[in-house]
């Protein structure tokens, strides 16, 4: 990576201390955008919704709400960034926005230690589907 001055994303599939982009970034300015659009269009409870926002308030994140991408660009400009640095992501979503980002920016996505390995691709949506998945894999090893 030849970036000097950095931007962290951190989107919702990385909200955890592990997040590969902080670790590589530490010392980089890093964002979290609530997706306005896409949690209206989810109807997505209070409840995951403080969900993310405590998961957040334990990073070192600023938080910000709105059309994602045109927040990473701005919290990008108002810092000098040369690029964004973010964690790979599963939703398509997420990838659609990251593609929209790299268009202004370049962007470099880092792979991080997988939560679990699942025998197929996660199905997305509701969490408790993937974690239904997911469960007897975590702990298999216990």
């Amino acid at each position: 990576m030849n970036l000097q001055r950095p931007i962290v994303w951190v989107h919702e599939e990385a909200l955890g201390q592990s997040n590969a982009a902080l670790e590589d970034c530490p010392e980089a300015p890093a964002l979290f955008v609530f997706d306005q659009a896409w949690i209206q269009q989810q109807r997505m409870s209070r409840k995951r919704l403080g969900f993310l926002y405590e998961c957040c308030l334990e990073l070192p994140v600023t938080i910000r709400k709105g059309d994602v991408a045109a927040e990473v660009l701005a919290f990008a400009e108002r810092h000098s960034a040369d690029g964004v640095v973010t964690s790979g992501a599963v939703d398509p979503r997420l990838n659609r926005i990251a593609a929209v980002i790299d268009q202004h920016l370049p962007l470099w996505i880092l792979d991080g230690e997988p939560f679990v390995d699942l025998p197929r691709p996660p199905r997305l949506g509701r969490f408790s589907r993937y974690w239904r998945e997911a469960e007897p894999v975590v702990w298999q090893g216990y």
